[in-house]
């Protein structure tokens, strides 16, 4: 056989990684054997897989497994399979780059902070590469499933910025991956160590996880090994057996397998679906948001199996895309083995797991946000945080569960002075003041912007609450919901205001007093300001600002359109509305301003451009409102 042996640089991100893992997570470094039987029941589960259709991919080994052994001597662990096994170009791609979409943003969030960094790893999933947290060099010897004897391949690594990669005689298909441990870790040179690494996180593995058996040698006064093997692990689906057999530990650690998440779900549920379509389904929640949260292309977090056969990872038909965020296990009695995305597309029972499943992850949802205890409630806070804006987008994408999503949103008010999102559309309905028929909301880039924005004036008057809508979903979320138990949602920035029954006959006969008296100011100031705005009126709605910007109450609003614009998409060409308080000195004086002075069109343009500037917007000529602002204070 040729000497085909190549050194091959790894990917900066791998390199970046490598350094970033040993050092941020040597604190649990028990992980490294998690992961690496995990990859080893992956294996297992993608030559399942792919034998459906190919029966010979097994040779004459049907019996899938993983073993675990260790050399004193050598100073080695080894952790082998004989699963899918790899090539050459495949441990080229699959050790030597990470693949994986939001690598970048991933790097970017890193902060320096080990203890942070760390948590964030997790979340990306380090597989492989947390063999080098105990080990200074690690070789993998792999043979794919199908290829012959000389097309095993060898890759070694010390982790340090190179790998090498050459052919070798490999008898059986599979993987091996040996860690040359680093100096300090002897402790792992022992089986009760490694059992019980074994059983505290990789007990749910499916497949037999196997070691040679250890016994009492009299004469030599010491354990010694035997050549019989023994299984270590219970070795059957969790989501197969009984849930009173299961404990929250082990709900934990299979959570951990299947997201490949370090930290602890956020809650989960266990259920066995009988009826029309027969299934058995694990979801989990996380307890943090995954760095490629807003990537809507990445397929789901389920793994999708047909009577406990590993069908696919990212089945994404089995889970709508506003709850991408959930992570488990869908087993079906009733798909076929060889069913293929395009299958689970059009398939009635993929449709019934779909709607089943989605009411079970909200129904979870449900009880924590329902809850009178208080760790539930804590937990709802934790989920809404790091998950509430991709809820949001349910309301337009779930029609049928819509009335039930709506009772699950949170926001911030003007009835608190924090940030948080915690007011339900439930509190803000039952503290609605006597007469008050609508649900009022305003919407703003920031927090801070929405809090002070001259559209509240008049609602903090009246001591009327309205909702601080600012995340970037919101707005696009509201164009579906229109109305919450019979209450309409109207935004405070938009259209002529009408409080209803919050106002009286007497302020609305005053207000129509004024308006005429403002006539002839409102015309100039119209004429003044020409395309800049499309109308110019009197507005009851301030009471310390003298003048405010509002959309027609079908047009975009600004907000929403400086958002469009600052992605690059085409906004539709709107003009707004500028609204003037009659009782503010400014307003009184240019009533009695000469409209031939250039003082009042300096004025006008002053204060429509200031209205645009308290509503978060852009000057389209920043230098000729310094300049009118100049002239008037020296004047």
């Amino acid at each position: 056989m040729a000497d085909n042996k190549e050194t091959l640089g790894f990917q900066a991100e791998v390199k970046q990684l490598l350094q970033l893992m040993i050092h941020s997570l040597y604190s649990n470094k028990e992980i490294f054997l998690r992961e690496l039987i995990s990859n080893a029941s992956d294996a297992a589960d993608k030559l399942r897989f792919e034998a459906i259709n190919n029966d010979a991919l097994y040779g004459n080994d049907h019996e899938l497994k993983i073993k675990v052994s260790f050399d004193k001597a050598a100073r080695t662990i080894t952790i082998s399979d004989n699963g899918i096994g790899m090539s050459r170009d495949e441990v080229i791609s699959h050790l030597g780059t990470i693949a994986k979409s939001g690598t970048k943003e991933f790097f970017g969030k890193l902060s320096g902070d080990q203890q942070k960094d760390a948590a964030l790893i997790g979340q990306f999933g380090v597989g492989f590469y947390s063999g080098f947290i105990v080990a200074d060099k690690i070789t993998v010897e792999t043979r794919r499933a199908g290829l012959e004897a000389s097309d095993a391949v060898r890759w070694e690594s010390t982790g340090e910025g190179d790998y090498s990669v050459e052919a070798i005689e490999k008898t059986d298909r599979g993987t091996s991956i040996i860690l040359h441990l680093r100096e300090g870790e002897d402790e792992l040179l022992s089986a009760w160590k490694l059992k019980s690494i074994i059983r505290k996180y990789s007990d749910h593995i499916s497949l037999p996880i196997q070691m040679a058996k250890e016994e009492w040698d009299e004469e030599k006064k010491e354990m010694v090994t035997r050549d019989e093997l023994e299984t270590i692990n219970q070795a059957s689906a969790l989501w197969a057996r009984p849930k009173s057999d299961i404990t929250p530990e082990q709900y934990e650690e299979f959570y951990k397998h299947v997201s490949h998440d370090f930290a602890a779900p956020l809650t989960y549920t266990h259920n066995r679906v009988e009826g029309r379509s027969e299934y058995t389904q694990l979801l989990y929640i996380p307890a943090k948001a995954p760095f490629d949260l807003w990537d809507r292309n990445k397929r789901g977090g389920l793994k999708l199996y047909v009577k406990r056969v590993f069908i696919m990872d990212d089945a994404e038909q089995l889970m709508p895309t506003y709850l991408r965020f959930v992570k488990g296990v869908i087993d079906s009695a009733d798909l076929p083995l060889n069913v293929s995305r395009e299958i689970l597309q059009e398939s009635r029972d993929v449709k019934a797991i779909r709607e089943g499943s989605t009411k079970r992850v909200i129904g979870m949802l449900e009880e924590l946000a329902n809850a009178e205890e208080q760790d539930k409630k804590d937990k709802y806070a934790t989920f809404w945080t790091e998950f509430g804006q991709v809820l949001k987008e349910g309301i337009g994408e779930d029609m049928t569960n819509k009335d039930r999503l709506a009772k699950l949103l949170r926001f911030a008010s003007t009835n608190g002075d924090s940030l948080e999102q915690t007011v339900a559309l439930a509190d803000y309905v039952g503290r609605m003041k006597e007469g008050q028929e609508k649900i009022y909301y305003v919407t703003a880039d920031s927090y801070t912007a929405a809090k002070n924005s001259p559209h509240l004036e008049i609602f903090r008057k009246k001591g009327v609450e309205v909702l601080l809508l600012t995340d970037r979903v919101d707005e696009w979320m509201l164009s579906f919901l229109t109305e919450f138990e019979g209450k309409e949602l109207v935004s405070v920035a938009k259209g002529g205001l009408d409080l209803g029954k919050l106002e009286d006959e007497a302020e609305k006969k005053e207000h129509e007093e004024t308006e005429n008296q403002y006539k002839d100011l409102v015309a100039k100031m119209k004429e003044t300001l020409g395309e800049k705005a499309k109308d110019v009126r009197v507005t009851f709605r301030l009471t310390d600002s003298p003048a405010c910007l509002v959309a027609d109450e079908h047009e975009l609003s600004g907000n929403l359109l400086r958002m469009l614009k600052a992605a690059g998409q085409n906004a539709p060409e709107s003009k707004p509305i500028l609204e003037i308080n009659p009782n503010h000195p400014l307003v009184t004086r240019l009533k009695y301003e000469n409209a031939e002075d250039g003082k009042f069109a300096d004025w006008t343009h002053i204060l429509f451009d200031q209205a645009l500037l308290a509503e978060g917007g852009t000057l389209t000529d920043p230098a000729a409102f310094v300049k009118r602002v100049n002239e008037m204070l020296l004047k």
